[in-house]
């Protein structure tokens, strides 16, 4: 009876961390797209402006 105990709590332990584990992907896999996203867009809006023709499309760095 004590045995079935301790097996049900490390089966739940490596369960929880298996969720654990599983989450901390999932979010590394989001913030890297939304990373994708704004690096996409910021290259997009630049492209934009070359194809029509402007000369002024590169930001300014202004921080000395």
């Amino acid at each position: 009876m004590n045995e079935d105990l301790e097996e049900h709590r490390r089966q739940d332990a490596h369960s929880q961390r298996a969720a654990l584990i599983g989450l901390a992907i999932c979010l590394v896999l989001v913030l890297g797209g939304l990373f994708l996203v704004y690096a996409l867009k910021k290259s997009s809006a630049l492209q934009d402006c070359v194809m029509q023709g402007r000369t002024n499309c590169a930001p300014v760095d202004t921080d000395n």
